[in-house]
């Protein structure tokens, strides 16, 4: 495997770089931000139930082994290259440049297409409260503001998204306190004999192995994003040492807010079949035992937290593409005005204006087609850190990670392997399943040819990692 060192010329030339002022707490505000268990748990977990039933406790089960496994690869190689760039750069420098600037390419439409999609959604959960919201306009609003919050220092961000947090997890514990509150069921009963919806979506029959496979698979995608703690790793101190605990608390949290949630819905629901069957099956049992104002609360400490997952997500796509003009991908003027740092903020400013700007643009795609092109990118990103993290130790690149990971190589090769199932299960769905598949596979071939036909005709193509980083 070629080990891809930054050279003195390249390291002499590099732009101004990023303000390192965020401790541990700061980043992991911020990830959580981006992670966004509330809203996953409100918007993604519904699904779970409507597929699995109870045997949801035991997919989140599941997807928390695949999770733990993803957490430590992410560790020892943020560890070692806590960059802006974030998952490229870790595989351009264990397998090599193409393969790097294949995640950097899938990166481009995850980052990008988050903001709009999230914002579109705005209204349906605040419907409730307020019907009849315009789709677009609120979008726009939402990811304008975001993006105007952003520019401001990265400190301040933090607390930002640390307050909104905590509005926002207002919303899990009032499930939590009246799911518990009202317990009518075991919760053993959901792992010796779980049960799920009939053909008819009229009666409860035994969960299959198969459902529960399924809902493993959702539960892997609402449980993603503690990972985004390497986009904030140069503004970090102390990053090499400090990033892996950040994105360990990150999954620890992700798994609380969400699995408490989960259980305590099951066995607090009056009627497990009307709660399968119901879009907000949260929301149903808050309304049921708390009344409208709680359910309303409810609502808006959702609609919280997508705002605040709008922000964290425009702050790191911000350093993502700064990552990549420096590591000039774009040609000369875009990569110079990329790189470009606010002299009195310290933020890349015009990636910022740049993502914004993209988002509110998407605002105006309909919703059903910006998850189409979304695709299944993170699918993409794991199998590549996953093979990353297999390369960097066997090439040596990654000897020197201030973080191991214990009982190499259980973990990538548990994420391959939940990887793999997924992409199976995907494929038997000639719906949205497949199309996303394909949708990844043309990201990945726009890649290929970008790089083939416009970077590697200029020379070698190398990903540039800070002095104080490098490794």
């Amino acid at each position: 495997m070629p080990h891809h060192r930054p050279d003195t010329a390249s390291q002499k030339a590099a732009p101004e770089g990023l303000v390192r002022s965020l401790g541990l707490f700061g980043v992991l505000f911020l990830t959580l931000s981006v992670a966004t268990p509330v809203s996953s748990l409100f918007v993604i977990v519904p699904g779970m139930l409507q597929v699995a039933g109870t045997g949801a406790v035991w997919a989140v089960l599941l997807a928390a082994l695949v999770c733990v496994a993803t957490a430590y690869v992410y560790a020892e190689l943020a560890s070692n290259w806590p960059v802006a760039g974030g998952e490229y750069v870790m595989v351009a420098r264990t397998i090599g440049p193409m393969a790097g600037f294949v995640m950097l390419g899938v990166n481009v439409f995850n980052n990008l297409l988050f903001p709009p999609v999230a914002g579109l959604g705005l209204s349906a959960v605040l419907a409730a409260i307020w019907p009849g919201l315009p789709q677009v306009p609120l979008a726009l609003a939402v990811v304008i503001g975001a993006t105007l919050v952003s520019l401001l220092q990265i400190k301040i961000n933090a607390w930002i998204t640390g307050a909104f947090l905590a509005v926002e997890l207002v919303a899990a514990v009032l499930v939590v306190w009246f799911g518990f509150g009202h317990a009518v069921r075991d919760v053993g009963a959901f792992l010796a004999a779980p049960v799920m919806l009939d053909s008819a979506a009229t009666g409860l029959i035994p969960a299959t192995a198969a459902s529960i496979g399924v809902a493993a698979s959702i539960a892997i995608f609402a449980l993603n994003g503690y990972g985004a703690a390497v986009y904030f790793g140069e503004e970090m101190e102390d990053a090499p040492n400090g990033i892996a605990r950040a994105i360990f608390w990150a999954m620890i949290a992700t798994l609380l807010v969400e699995g408490l949630p989960i259980l305590a819905v099951l066995v607090g629901a009056p009627d497990l079949i009307a709660l399968f069957n119901h879009d907000d099956p949260f929301g149903l049992v808050v309304r049921h035992y708390g009344g409208g104002a709680s359910a309303d609360l409810l609502a808006i400490g959702v609609a919280v937290a997508i705002v605040n997952a709008v922000i964290a997500c425009i702050l790191a796509c911000a350093r993502f593409f700064y990552g990549t003009a420096r590591d000039r991908c774009w040609g000369r003027p875009v990569d110079q005005l990329l790189t470009a740092i606010h002299p009195r903020l310290g933020s890349p400013w015009i990636s910022t204006l740049l993502v914004g700007g993209a988002g509110a643009v998407c605002c105006f795609v309909p919703l059903e087609q910006l998850l189409v092109l979304s695709g299944t990118g993170l699918i993409a990103i794991y199998g590549g850190i996953a093979l990353a993290a297999i390369a960097g130790r066997l090439g040596g690149q990654t000897a020197r990670a201030p973080f191991r990971m214990p009982l190499y190589p259980l973990a990538p090769l548990v994420t391959l392997s939940a990887l793999g199932y997924i992409v199976w299960l995907n494929w038997l769905d000639p719906g949205e399943g497949r199309t996303g598949l394909l949708m990844t596979g043309a990201q990945i071939l726009l890649s290929v040819a970008y790089y083939r036909l416009v970077l590697k005709p200029r020379g070698n193509w190398e990903v540039y990692v800070p002095v104080a980083t490098a490794r």
